[in-house]
């Protein structure tokens, strides 16, 4: 029993020594990875790799600042590497920082250049969302844009060619040949009319100088009808007033006339009604006239018995 209880415990103790070992290799591992560098994340998707391996130096402005930790396909299809680099602890990284590959020409050994983003710029220390890491950017070197540059000169050039065949084409020769010759022909034909055309030349200059003085002579004209339109305008605002105040006139003559006529009427009408009354007494006289003179008798001898009025008694 003594025995077993004294293996139990050596293999507890055992067991707590590899677990304390554990934790603190794991809490150095992380210390480490805190204190002395700092871990960020590249993708290459345009670059090779070809000459970078596990412990190539990152650099900076040509001076190595880390190493290169590991590298893997990146997950997603898209044929991307992604490359874990340790940068040495201070140095700056900042937001816009690009890395590329530069290879030696010669031994084809391969490194990690990292142009560094604007100063005035936050340090790269946040990871993306997914990530473990800072990602830095893919960027291009110089040659890798040289080489851009003359791959794009190298095609435009192909293409340029092409168009140059396509333009010295035997159809084309024989149609600049013809076009040529007919430069030559019209050529000789302006020589020959040289001086048909310099009397043409004259001609259309005296015909724009008379077209000069026609443009004056009809801008004159024109002020002239304009102030002859402004005087009319003026002698027939005149005349209106005119008009105006011989209608006044007429209007208030009119007046007087009407008024004179009502008068005058008024005035025949009574001369007119005593006329009537006169005459009327008159043809009354002449009507007892009448009647004495169609008896005779009764002139000369006075009325009869019966021609007696009521209480009329014969003389």
């Amino acid at each position: 029993m003594e025995t077993e209880g004294r293996y139990t415990l050596v293999g507890t103790l055992v067991l707590a020594v590899i677990a304390l070992m554990t934790v603190a290799i794991v809490w150095l591992g992380g210390i480490a990875d805190t204190i002395a560098y700092q871990t960020y994340t590249l993708y290459f998707k345009q670059q090779s790799l070809d000459g970078l391996a596990i412990g190539s130096p990152v650099k900076m402005r040509g001076i190595k600042v880390g190493v290169v930790d590991s590298y893997r396909f990146a997950q997603g299809g898209d044929e991307a590497v992604s490359v874990t680099a340790r940068i040495d602890e201070g140095v700056p990284v900042h937001v816009g920082a690009e890395a590329y590959i530069k290879r030696n020409l010669v031994t084809g050994i391969a490194s990690v250049e990292i142009n560094n983003g604007p100063s005035s710029s936050p340090l790269l220390d946040e990871a993306p969302k997914g990530e473990r890491y800072p990602v830095i950017a893919e960027g291009s070197s110089d040659i890798d844009k040289v080489a851009t540059a003359l791959s794009r000169l190298a095609v435009n050039g192909a293409q340029v060619l092409e168009k140059m065949n396509t333009l010295l084409s035997d159809d084309n020769q024989r149609a600049v040949n013809r076009t040529l010759a007919n430069l030559n022909e019209l050529s000789t034909h302006l020589a020959a009319n040289k001086g048909n055309l310099t009397a043409a030349v004259q001609g259309i200059r005296d015909a724009s100088e008379e077209f000069r003085l026609a443009s004056a002579s009809v801008g004159q004209a024109a002020t002239r009808a304009e102030g002859s339109i402004v005087s009319i305008g003026q002698n027939a605002d005149a005349a209106l007033q005119e008009a105006a105040l011989a209608m006044e006139k007429l209007q208030h003559d009119a007046g007087l006339i009407s008024a004179q006529i009502q008068q005058l009427t008024e005035t025949g009408t009574l001369e007119l009604t005593n006329v009537s009354r006169d005459i009327r007494t008159s043809a009354d006289v002449l009507t007892t006239a009448g009647q004495r003179l169609s008896n005779p008798r009764t002139i000369l001898f006075g009325p009869g018995q019966q021609q007696l009025g009521p209480g009329e008694k014969m003389p």
